[in-house]
């Protein structure tokens, strides 16, 4: 094959197939016009070397067929590479926070065991950052591919930016100092914390539920970790936990349900209120998280405790709420028995704490939904 023809072969690769032949049949025509201009210069046909070199002149194949490709010319644009990197920047901030609490649980639970808690930590956070960044990279791909314009990006306002502060160390340092001005400065009445005003109660609620669902969520499929959590420490040395069977049943359910809780918050966020909308949404989800504490309920075994060679259910049901199983927990040993009694106990009682808040909600939701005037 010639090779201006595999040179044309590489290009056409590259092209629409719509307009392939008509780009291909002009890149030829100009290659072979430089082709026979350069022969008439010289007065001889030319080499493939005299060739290539005039191929090098014009590009290389895939920068060729990016001058006649449609649509965007980057995965990010130059409109949309700012945000993008902010977001990055919050991101990570988020992610490095969140690792370092749970190398600090780590290290105030089991001193001794600093070193992997600290590789623990660093994993934990190139794995959530690589994830973090590979899906604002999708999605910034996206929409310039589909130049998709959401109104945070169009219809901006100045009384929003106060959240760009959060960026600011030097007011964090301020703030963190207690000063009453310092505050003022860093956020200031009326400031708007990503869109959400600072006394907007709901709006505050909803916005601090989206963030911490997001880090559950992460937790939950693995991309962050919480060195130590799955491990209790007693006089006879380190115990582990080991989670019951019920819990991987439930993995699916729980994670639509965290997931689900935070698409509410974020239309909340979206339509700048609760409403009607945001009510009618969470009444399912409720009924939901009261059927994942129900499916609990019925299991009754939770985690199993091993110490060596002995183990330990931590079990709870119905029957450990009462006051006397609340007095049991102060005459339970110190052992893998007591310790799986009292978390067992005070499990039961946080989950029936969780199912009676619960159907209150339900109760209230439709309360309001009933009362509320149209929205």
């Amino acid at each position: 094959m010639d090779i201006i023809e595999r040179y044309l072969e590489a290009v056409a690769a590259q092209l629409p197939t719509d307009d392939r032949e008509d780009i291909v049949a002009e890149l030829r025509d100009l290659i072979l016009s430089r082709v026979e201009a350069r022969e008439e210069e010289l007065g001889r046909a030319l080499t493939d070397e005299e060739k290539e070199a005039i191929l090098h002149e014009i590009g290389h194949p895939l920068i060729v067929a990016a001058r006649y490709r449609k649509g965007p010319d980057s995965l990010i644009g130059p409109e949309l590479f700012p945000y993008w990197l902010f977001g990055a920047k919050a991101g990570l901030t988020l992610i490095a926070a969140v690792q370092a609490l749970g190398l600090l649980i780590h290290v105030l639970g089991a001193p001794a065991d600093v070193g992997r808690a600290i590789g623990q930590a660093f994993h934990g956070f190139f794995s959530g950052a690589l994830t973090l960044l590979g899906a604002l990279t999708l999605a910034g791909a996206v929409m310039e591919h589909f130049n998709i314009k959401p109104t945070w990006l169009t219809k901006w306002r100045v009384r929003d930016l106060s959240a760009f502060g959060l960026a600011d160390p030097a007011k964090w340092g301020a703030s963190l100092a207690g000063s009453e001005k310092a505050k003022a400065e860093w956020l200031p009445k009326g400031a708007r914390v990503w869109g959400v005003a600072v006394n907007d109660k709901p709006g505050v609620e909803a916005l601090v539920s989206l963030i911490v669902a997001g880090v559950f969520v992460m937790w939950w499929i693995g991309v962050i970790s919480f060195p130590g959590l799955g491990a209790v420490h007693l006089r006879g040395g380190a115990v582990g936990m080991e989670p019951a069977p019920v819990w991987a049943a439930l993995y699916g359910p729980i994670l639509a349900l965290a997931v689900g809780g935070m698409a509410v918050d974020a239309i909340t966020l979206i339509r700048g209120r609760e409403g009607r909308l945001g009510w009618f949404l969470k009444i399912p989800l409720a009924g939901a998280a009261l059927w994942v504490l129900w499916r609990l309920f019925e299991a009754g075994w939770w985690f199993t405790l091993t110490q060596g060679d002995a183990t330990a259910r931590v079990e709870g049901g119905a029957a450990q709420i009462s006051l006397q199983a609340l007095r049991a927990i102060n005459e339970a040993g110190r052992d893998l028995g007591g310790t799986a009694l009292t978390l067992g106990t005070v499990l039961t009682w946080v989950f029936a704490i969780m199912a009676i808040s619960f159907a209150v909600n339900i109760v209230g939701y439709m309360w309001r939904i009933a009362t509320a005037k149209a929205c």
